[in-house]
């Protein structure tokens, strides 16, 4: 297997999306790649907020804007240095996950793209597409899809 770099991973906290990550982390590991993990979430809308606000008070931070996705980057940093990754970097971005995975690949000119393959069992997916198909066909570098329903 060549020898990579930077490598780049999506999650969005899901058991199968944390499987890819664990993937790329022993990956990293192996070839003492630096691993950027990615979260893309998309603002919490101002009702939202006021609710949260309303029902959470001062703690109402931990349920809206990034706070969420920094989460689930802290608990995604921490199965991918179990796997093996060394050098671990995280980053929550506003969009929707193909752009924030080909974005991040291209800032941080990985070697490897990383994606989890949930399949394409429903309508919604067959219409639409999935991830791992559409970075596949548009990503610079290469790509690992990682079989992650078993």
């Amino acid at each position: 297997m060549s020898s990579y770099r930077t490598v780049v991973v999506g999650t969005d906290g899901s058991e199968p999306s944390l499987r890819a990550v664990a993937r790329a982390g022993a990956v990293a590991g192996d070839s003492a790649a630096r691993l950027v993990i990615v979260c893309a979430y998309y603002p919490t809308p101002d009702r939202e907020v006021e609710q949260a606000r309303d029902e959470l008070g001062d703690e109402a931070f931990q349920v809206v804007g990034s706070a969420p996705a920094e989460a689930t980057l802290r608990d995604a940093a921490d199965v991918a240095r179990r796997a093996g990754a060394k050098a671990v970097d995280t980053s929550a971005a506003v969009g929707a996950p193909i752009g924030v995975l080909l974005a991040a690949a291209e800032r941080e000119s990985a070697d490897l793209m990383v994606v989890g393959s949930r399949g394409l069992n429903t309508l919604k997916g067959r219409i639409l597409g999935s991830v791992p198909s559409e970075v596949s066909r548009r990503a610079e570098c290469d790509v690992l899809v990682v079989r992650t329903t078993r």
